[in-house]
């Protein structure tokens, strides 16, 4: 159902471009690793490029399916009640890139159902949420899975970039004011002294 509202037809426009920008600059980051790479823990609360992706899946099934009553049928038993702790945030040897990548894009595919299908001012509940504070309009939902998908994809640039040094926002645009490898030595070298000058060690 498309709405007869255009300025609500502009909003989605506006809330998928957003949403779709989120989910290419998370999955493109795994492009080029090994298979170690995409799973090493990279921060000490074990933070890794394709958890990040699996997790990114969970949230999209669960907003913007699960809650406005539309569930996807796909399995996740990393999200039950007797599942372990952070299970979804991290992939097992067994599951591969693929997998992960491709229920991550089954889960797009359900999210955009939902957003074509259901005015923005509809009303769902989270599953997951106290009862009685539970509600959501998609709406909100849209909004709290592009700022979840945004956050996590800022996360993955400084992993990927621990890992190999790669940068850049996405595939069409770096985002970033050179690519001399010596001005960016000079640059941090300026940051260093600027924040040891700062905190008095200079």
């Amino acid at each position: 159902m498309t709405p007869s509202n255009p300025a609500a037809q502009d909003a989605k426009t506006d809330l998928h471009f957003y949403l779709r920008s989120a989910r290419d600059a998370l999955v493109w980051k795994l492009e080029g690793l090994t298979e170690y790479e995409v799973r090493r823990p990279m921060t000490p609360t074990g933070t890794n490029l394709l958890g990040l992706v699996k997790h990114a899946a969970c949230v999209e099934l669960g907003y913007l399916g699960d809650t406005f009553g539309r569930p996807s049928g796909e399995s996740l038993p990393w999200t039950g009640e007797d599942a372990e702790t952070n299970a979804d945030m991290w992939a097992t040897a067994a599951e591969s890139r693929e997998d992960v990548v491709g229920l991550y894009r089954r889960a797009w595919a359900h999210a955009d159902a939902t957003l074509e299908a259901l005015p923005l001012d509809t009303v769902g509940r989270v599953p997951w949420w106290p009862e009685g504070r539970d509600e959501v309009t998609l709406h909100h939902a849209v909004v709290r899975v592009i700022a979840d998908t945004q956050r996590h994809a800022g996360h993955a640039d400084v992993i990927r970039e621990l890992t190999d040094g790669a940068v850049g926002m996405n595939e069409r645009n770096t985002s970033i004011p050179s690519e001399d490898l010596a001005w960016w030595k000079e640059y941090r070298a300026r940051l260093e002294r600027a924040a040891r000058e700062a905190d008095g060690r200079a």
